[in-house]
């Protein structure tokens, strides 16, 4: 059963709230609020402090009984260390420490928020669930910022929520509440060692243990299989799960029949490479039309990242064949530098270098003169453009709502009432913690809040949910990120190679095609299918046509978008549709199950 915790905490003792939750959970009161909790959640009542504990956090200093649980360990930790009570935590947890007595709280989640908490706070009370659509004290409006931050980065980045009053608690991060005060802070922040000279053939070694280690821990538990695209991540996975069993491990893979968008072929390569037992699907239009509606409405808030529905589809289909774990390759390209954006931005960083007299009196004022129209001067322009966009306002450069233009997409009452700035915001806060590091280390660092935590991990671990899988994370395990963090930065970004130490520590234990292939991943072909098949296009045009009614985006944008951008660039624009759609769809269900194709509900 997936685990679930929801409470409530008054300010007044006295108040007593009647118990919600679903019913096949158990139910646990204490004197002022309540909680529900799967067979995963583990709790414990122990005088004043009562815990709700997910995962498998290592504690610090901290020798467990065998008959001990986290929540009991959590207890002994909080007793002694107070709000410090995560710093130096391993592991992936979630923990809630409720003190009966004061009236106070404290919740505290990993290093990548991988069990998310959710809760709203105000001076009568703190209320908390692990999704955000089930704190107590609702109904919550929705918050037209963060629609429109959605619309940015096709997610939602913590702390916001879609709803208003409701925060997410980021990804190493605690937060406390007592007397109507909150305090929020980060528990654990990144450091490099950055060292200049290293032994390669020493971190081979290490680097090799580390990862069999971690797919050791992870294949512990369960009927396990592993998530293989063909790429050098899940490759790692797959091959080191086979060793580590001592047998074929069971591998599943997802393609399109779509040109350009599979990658079948490297999986291929990769499955009889290491001889597992391997497992693929071909995902289908069909396949689509069923899987859209409902991986939009499992998630807690809106959720755009179009490859969750091929992840969920690939999970569905390993847990019909009796997997009970997948093991999942993220985390590979964010701790060793494997993200094409990572070398396109050490390019743009050599404009940084040049004299400043060339580039203000010669080279600038040329390039925006006529000159500056000739074939060849347009991409010399273009990249003078971006150069000087400093970080990390300039990896938005390619942001699709930007180009389009807020005034194009949005209505003006819409566009009043948010700060089309505030992403721009979020992401100079997360880029001002790594201040100091090396370049490549500050965009790694930058990832793992917004590529990781906020995306691609919520993908894998909310489609997997939904399918009923649990999910692992081998190469995030806390010895091999800390492992990244002592690598020298040439090692990551070596000139214009992406990951060089990765690919040259696993050669010879991976195929020299998988170490050479270009990044691809579950890549969908959504507006490629949405021109072709009249369902999915269909769909499509009837969620645009109810988010049209909303007051959020133009309906005459919707009109150009359905009949005149996605014919004419499918790939491009199919984006853009689907994140609209998604929006819409988990609006219906959520929002205004009732009402919403008449636009009953605007933020």
């Amino acid at each position: 059963m997936p685990a679930s915790i929801v409470g409530q905490l008054f300010a007044d003792p006295v108040h007593e709230p009647v118990a919600q939750g679903e019913a096949a959970l158990r139910l646990t009161r204490f004197a002022s609020g309540y909680a529900c909790s799967g067979n995963e959640v583990d709790i414990v009542q122990d005088d004043d402090l009562l815990c709700f504990a997910l995962g498998d956090a290592e504690l610090p200093g901290h020798a467990a009984a065998p008959a001990e649980g986290q929540a009991m360990r959590w207890l002994g930790r909080f007793r002694a260390h107070g709000c410090a009570a995560a710093d130096g935590a391993r592991g992936r947890f979630a923990v809630v420490v409720v003190d009966t007595h004061a009236h106070s709280i404290w919740l505290a989640t990993d290093r990548f928020g991988t069990w998310p908490l959710c809760y709203a706070a105000g001076q009568g009370g703190f209320a908390f669930s692990d999704r955000a659509d089930r704190v107590p004290g609702g109904p919550y409006a929705i918050a037209p910022q963060a629609v429109y931050d959605y619309l940015f980065f096709h997610t939602i980045p913590a702390p916001q929520t879609i709803f208003a009053g409701v925060h997410r608690l980021p990804a190493a991060h605690w937060v406390s509440w007592r007397a109507g005060v909150l305090e929020c802070r980060r528990w654990w922040t990144p450091r490099f060692d950055e060292p200049v000279r290293e032994d390669f053939t020493a971190r081979r070694a290490e680097f090799l243990a580390l990862v069999e280690g971690a797919v050791a821990r992870a294949a512990a538990d369960g009927e396990v299989g592993a998530f293989l695209s063909g790429g050098t991540d899940s490759s790692t996975v797959s091959g080191m799960l086979s060793k580590v069993l001592g047998r074929p491990a069971r591998t599943w893979s997802i393609g399109f029949d779509a040109a350009g968008y599979d990658e079948m072929a490297y999986a291929r390569i990769a499955a009889r490479h290491f001889g597992t037992e391997h497992n693929e699907y071909y995902v289908t239009p069909d396949d689509l039309l069923d899987g859209i509606p409902k991986v939009a409405a499992h998630y807690d808030q809106p959720f755009g990242n179009s490859s969750a529905v091929p992840a969920w589809i690939c999970a569905r289909r390993a847990r019909e064949a009796g997997v009970t774990r997948l093991l999942a390759g993220d985390g590979g390209d964010e701790l060793f530098g494997g993200n094409t954006r990572y070398a396109r931005q050490r390019v743009f960083g050599l404009y940084d270098h040049l004299p400043t007299a060339l580039r203000r009196a010669v080279l600038e004022p040329v390039l925006a003169g006529p000159a500056g129209r000739l074939p060849l001067a347009r991409k010399g322009a273009s990249y003078v453009e971006q150069a000087r966009v400093p970080l990390p306002d300039r990896l938005q450069m390619d942001n699709l709502l930007l180009r389009l233009g807020g005034d194009a997409v949005f209505e003006a009452d819409f566009l009043a009432r948010i700060d089309p700035q505030h992403p721009f915001a979020v992401q100079r806060a997360e880029w001002a913690a790594s201040a100091g590091a090396a370049p490549v280390n500050r965009l790694l660092a930058y990832d793992w809040k917004f590529t990781l935590a906020d995306n691609d991990l919520p993908k894998v671990i909310g489609t997997t949910r939904l399918a009923g899988v649990d999910t692992a994370f081998p190469l995030l395990s806390d010895d091999l990120l800390d492992f990244s963090l002592r690598l020298p930065p040439p090692w990551k970004l070596k000139g214009l190679t992406l990951r060089w130490f990765f690919k040259e520590a696993l050669r010879g234990f991976l195929p020299d095609t998988i170490i050479a292939k270009k990044k691809h991943g579950f890549g969908l072909p959504f507006g490629v299918w949405a021109c072709r098949h009249a369902a999915l296009r269909k769909l499509a045009a009837d969620a645009l046509g109810g988010l049209a009614g909303r007051g959020i985006v133009r309906p005459r944008f919707i009109d150009e978008l359905l009949t005149t951008h996605l014919p004419a660039h499918p790939g491009y624009y199919g984006e853009m549709v689907w994140i609209l759609m998604v929006l819409e769809l988990w609006l219906r269900a959520h929002a205004d199950p009732q009402g919403a194709a008449q636009g009953a509900v605007r933020p």
